[in-house]
């Protein structure tokens, strides 16, 4: 007798083996998901929870480094979001529109290419510095796996050879990284003054010189009750600089709610990674 351990362990080796990913799925016309995707929910989850819809903190860039008065408004918002929620929204952070309408079609492309050429970066090894992807970083020790497909590239200190990226998206990828590097330092200079630390403090500690890029691929489920795109988490980083599609999606909780956050043409969302909350302690 084979038991359900062992059965969905098979399951998941035989879909992995594949290298076609949750997008595989759906271009083979399934109309239900396999049980491997089927989530045993012990709470609600966000998606079905009373949500709301509220403006999380946006706070515009425009100026702050030049005009000291409003440096120090900036910084005072930024400390306010950081007490209260632990996101907010960056407009006016320097990075062109056009750069990131790109990234979010680079994303797209790279999915959506020929499966021969994407099963070339299908890999569960994260060890070197090559573009990984995969559906579910966690898929044999997750207790469900997630309607999602991936990939990851570490950019950041030691960026790989542009030989090792896909054609489809390595101008974006290297031009969109070294973008958020930039901002990521001067979010860092916010939060070392919002902190009361001189401003390079967080840099100089180097919490800026690592960036893992990773793009994430939701094809549309026939059966969306049942699974979960991503499920509730934290980061365990220092922080995510998170650019949203048209279509949105993200939720995050606030006072025990859950709130959808929609998607606002131009900003990006800012997530406290575990990292930094421990750094700051």
């Amino acid at each position: 007798m084979v038991s359900q351990s062992s059965e969905r362990l098979e399951q998941l080796k035989a879909f992995d083996e594949m290298k076609t990913g949750v997008k595989g799925l759906v271009d083979a016309g399934v109309t239900t998901i396999p049980s491997i995707f089927i989530h045993n929910f012990d709470e609600p989850p966000p998606s079905k929870t009373k949500t709301t819809t509220i403006s999380v903190p946006t706070i515009d860039l425009a100026c702050f480094e030049t005009d000291p008065e409003k440096r120090t408004e900036t910084v005072k918002r930024v400390q306010d979001a950081l007490q209260t929620w632990g996101f907010f929204q960056v407009v006016n952070h320097g990075i062109p529109l056009s750069v990131l309408e790109d990234m979010l079609d680079g994303v797209r492309r790279f999915f959506e290419q020929d499966d021969d050429v994407k099963k070339g970066y299908y890999s569960r090894d994260y060890s070197g510095t090559k573009l990984i992807y995969n559906c579910n970083f966690d898929l044999f020790t997750g207790k469900s796996t997630n309607w999602r497909d991936s990939f990851s590239c570490f950019m950041a200190p030691t960026p790989p050879q542009p030989a090792d990226l896909p054609t489809v998206c390595r101008d974006i990828l290297m031009e969109y990284s070294n973008e958020v590097m930039k901002l990521g330092k001067t979010i860092f200079e916010l939060f070392s003054e919002a902190l009361g630390l001189k401003s390079s403090y967080l840099n100089d500690i180097h919490c800026a010189e690592g960036l893992q890029v990773l793009g994430h691929y939701y094809p549309a489920c026939p059966q969306p009750d049942l699974t979960m795109g991503s499920p509730q988490h934290a980061d365990n980083d220092f922080l995510t600089v998170l650019l949203q599609d048209h279509i949105g999606g993200l939720q995050i909780q606030h006072d025990n709610q859950w709130f959808d956050v929609p998607p606002t043409p131009g900003a990006l969302v800012i997530n406290i990674g575990d990292l930094l909350q421990v750094s700051s302690q």
